[in-house]
This record gives C-alpha cells, sequence and structure tokens, in this order.
C-alpha cells in the first residue's frame, strides 16, 4: 500500500512540477530584479505588474498568487513525502561492503 502511495505521489509531482516551473521562476525572477531596481532608486512598474501576475491582456493578478502558493504547497509536500520515503528504505548492501 505505502509503495502505490508513494508511485501516486511521484505521478502527481511529475505533473505538477513541469506546469509550476515557468510560473514560479518568473515569480522568482521579476520579485528579484524589482528588489535590486528598487534598492537602486529605480522605478520597473512593469516589472512588478508582471510579478503580480499581469501579462498584459491576461489579468491573473487576483489568483495568480494563489495559484503559486497552491502549486508550491503541493510540489513541497510531493517532494518531502518522496525523500522521507526513500529514507524509509533500507539501502542494499554491495560486494564491496
Amino acid at each position: 500500500m505505502t509503495n502505490n502511495k508513494s508511485l501516486q505521489f511521484r505521478k502527481f509531482h511529475r505533473a505538477i512540477a513541469p506546469i509550476m516551473a515557468l510560473p514560479l521562476l518568473i515569480s522568482a525572477i521579476t520579485g528579484s530584479i524589482y528588489q535590486i531596481t528598487d534598492l537602486s532608486g529605480k522605478e520597473v512598474k512593469w516589472l512588478l505588474e508582471v510579478h503580480k501576475g499581469n501579462f498584459g491582456l491576461l489579468k491573473l493578478e487576483t489568483i495568480y498568487p494563489f495559484l503559486n502558493a497552491l502549486g508550491l504547497l503541493a510540489l513541497l509536500a510531493t517532494g518531502t513525502s518522496m525523500l522521507l520515503q526513500t529514507r524509509r528504505t533500507p539501502r542494499r548492501r554491495t560486494e564491496e561492503d
């Protein structure tokens, strides 16, 4: 049963990771660049708009942060579960041991 659950987590993680990669990268990059430009005294409003989820005609600023957070939490949960699952399985001894 545990192996089946682990397989389901892996499948879900593998399915959601490519979907979440771009929004998380956009958020991380635009947030970092905006912070640097803000500290230097420059104002780059369009960068903040992209960071919030305003992509021109596609305005997602009301749901974009929640989707990002939900996706990231799902990746953290499945990734942590898989990590803990691999640590529970005993290692096989090799001939050199």
